[in-house]
């Protein structure tokens, strides 16, 4: 009968609860729970099963370049990062807000590596998210304009909950890059969150956007209701070099 109830379970794709019952029946442990007790044990066991399976997917669906968490993130002083402030952002009511974070400063701070680590943790709280390098993303949707499946592309970015730009301001946009970013910023204003890593300070992002209307466009959207973090001190790139010497 046992062999009959994991098939009927595995044929469900009960994974997980067929897994917790095949354990507890082999460890001889069934006699230890109540009927209502063993019925619930083997729910939360499949409800486990496919809240992990749903992170794991999430994840990968995301495409980070990092391997980051909110718990690697390291708080020493040199590196004007207040703790509460993104302990606070690691719960996601950010999202919930349609609230935006950029994030500045020079090369190797770990801007990436912070954006990564939020960009992670909302896919553990279950949010749909995805991850770009700003340069990539506008060569592809550049593509996407001469193969006739730009739209297809932006209805994609937009059933994101969150978007990460990683890198943005490397180069300054042309006319084309201009509007794919207003595109992108005016379809997520009010609807979902944008997080932005760059090494030139929001000050300067006007002159990277470049024409003064569209400019004013997109930073209207994204700097209002925005959370800053400015990032300072050594690289940590080097110093991960030096402790490894």
């Amino acid at each position: 009968m046992n062999e009959a109830t994991v098939t009927k379970m595995k044929q469900m794709n009960l994974n997980g609860m067929c897994n917790a019952f095949k354990t507890a029946v082999e460890s001889g442990k069934t006699d230890h729970y109540t009927i209502d007790q063993f019925v619930s044990m083997l729910i939360d066991s499949e409800w486990d099963q496919r809240h992990n399976t749903r992170i794991e997917r999430s994840i990968k669906n995301a495409r980070f370049h990092y391997k980051s968490n909110i718990e690697s993130i390291n708080f020493e002083e040199s590196r004007n990062l207040d703790r509460i402030q993104i302990l606070r952002l690691a719960d996601c009511e950010f999202i919930t807000k349609n609230q935006n974070i950029l994030i500045t400063g020079s090369t190797g701070v770990g801007k990436s590596f912070l954006g990564t680590a939020l960009g992670y943790q909302a896919c553990i709280e279950g949010y749909k998210v995805s991850y770009f390098n700003t340069s990539k993303l506008f060569a592809k949707l550049k593509m996407a304009k001469a193969d006739g499946t730009y739209l297809k592309e932006l209805a994609k970015l937009e059933r994101q909950d969150v978007i990460i730009l990683d890198d943005f301001g490397l180069q300054a946009l042309d006319s084309q890059n201009r509007i794919t970013l207003l595109e992108i910023i005016e379809d997520r204003h009010n609807k979902g969150s944008i997080i932005v890593t760059s090494q030139i300070p929001v000050q300067g992002w006007y002159d990277i956007i470049g024409e003064k209307t569209i400019a004013d466009a997109v930073l209207d959207r994204l700097i209002h209701n925005s959370h800053r973090i400015e990032l300072s001190g050594e690289s940590m790139r080097k110093k991960r070099s030096k402790n490894s010497q």
